[in-house]
């Protein structure tokens, strides 16, 4: 075997096909947030404006975050010194557990070193729990939430996405008395629609099923205290599991699940993914602490960003340009191609200062290849107007086809 001329093959495709994913070397600033420096390939800089950061409401550069996380640095040193069972408990991973179960309205809550892996190590550990578990997956789910599903050895089922019809189909086709997980998202990162919640909560009350929620894209911006959608449509008493993350809107690293203290305490002692992995670093649990709690009080903030999503939605529809508007603050802008998705992020990148990532497969179907902006309260005017400016310009450029509304 040809090890090396193997791996060329496997990237060359790649290349190929439009789809090989390149790392851009920037350097965030803060109290600048969304201004960034570009470290080009050559040795050069660039000054460049982010419009695909995850950090939706600008929470990496907030002083309350940011002053928690040097006390804790402080009293604690870097790291955390071992696993959660040998020596990785602090008082700061006690602190924000209990700020998130405060959050979702739960017994408990269980921190993870990211919501990947809150996902995969959860769903892949509940069939030991419960021996025979049939879970019924939305067609659109997270890979995290896939893969978990795929390596529990269980039985599973694929319902097509938000297709209630479908679902019930599949729990009436399967044993009454099998116990049954229904595992759905809030809201869905790269069409940013929502899912069915109450609906699918009362077919689990129907079925007997439990019911698990990924509301990864909705912690920190939805709901009164920011626990979710789920908060936001007052169904989170009806959720047992939810999944989250601390990488996002709370602006640090990491992922958790919060429901009863049972369910958090059997998946603390036998999922493998939480078991035997490093807890995360003392000041990054404090920073996060203090991100959360700052979230439950600043509703100001969340309605900053619903509006910047809007106001960028409105606009480019007044381009005629193809996005997808499902009342989200994700804001895909649908280009169909992984060829014309590169080059209009490369040129926004070099001719225009500005970073929007390609999306193409696998993370979203073929032929529907996008640039997905993300929006939020620290995208100012002025940054706002370059860039409807510059999308208006490369469109053409390009010779794409100026649409009515997508989705």
């Amino acid at each position: 075997m040809d090890y090396s001329a193997k791996l060329d093959e496997a990237l060359n495709k790649l290349h190929e096909e439009g789809r090989y994913r390149t790392f851009i070397d920037i350097e965030r600033k803060n109290g600048q947030f969304p201004h960034a420096t570009w470290r080009k390939p050559d040795g050069s800089e660039a000054p460049i404006t982010v419009w695909c950061g995850n950090d939706y409401l600008g929470m990496g550069q907030h002083p309350a975050v940011l002053a928690a996380m040097h006390e804790a640095i402080e009293a604690t040193g870097a790291g955390s010194g071992g696993t959660r069972n040998i020596s990785g408990t602090t008082v700061y991973h006690k602190r924000l557990e209990a700020e998130l179960a405060d959050l979702h309205g739960k017994e408990a809550a269980l921190v993870f070193t990211s919501a990947y892996i809150a996902n995969d190590a959860t769903l892949s550990t509940l069939p030991k729990l419960f021996p025979g578990l049939i879970i019924y997956s939305d067609a659109l789910n997270h890979a995290s939430m896939i893969e978990g599903v795929r390596r529990n050895g269980g039985a599973k089922r694929i319902f097509r996405h938000n297709d209630l019809a479908h679902l019930r189909e599949l729990l009436e086709a399967d044993d009454p008395d099998a116990p049954k997980l229904i595992a759905f998202e809030s809201v869905y990162s790269m069409d940013g629609d929502f899912g069915p919640i109450k609906e699918i909560c009362d077919l689990a009350d129907e079925f007997g099923a439990l019911t698990y929620i990924d509301e990864v894209h909705a912690v920190g911006m939805y709901g009164p205290r920011g626990a979710g959608v789920a908060e936001q449509e007052c169904l989170m008493h009806r959720i047992d599991i939810i999944n989250g993350t601390l990488a996002k809107a709370y602006g640090v690293m990491g992922g958790y699940i919060a429901a009863s203290y049972k369910m958090c305490d059997a998946i603390r002692s036998y999922a493998p993914g939480f078991i035997f992995t490093t807890s995360l670093p003392p000041a990054i649990a404090a920073g996060a602490a203090a991100s959360v709690a700052h979230l439950k009080r600043d509703q100001d903030l969340r309605k900053k960003h619903q509006e910047q999503a809007a106001k960028l939605k409105l606009r480019l529809k007044g381009l005629g340009l193809p996005i997808i508007d499902h009342g989200s603050h994700i804001v895909p802008v649908m280009v169909g191609n992984p060829v014309h998705t590169k080059a209009l992020s490369d040129m926004l990148l070099e001719n225009h200062g500005i970073y929007v990532q390609p999306i193409n497969f696998p993370t979203v179907p073929r032929g529907t290849e996008r640039l997905r902006f993300t929006p939020s309260p620290v995208h100012g005017p002025e940054e706002m107007d370059k860039l409807i400016k510059a999308m208006d310009e490369l469109w053409s450029h390009c010779a794409l086809n100026r649409a009515e509304l997508a989705g």
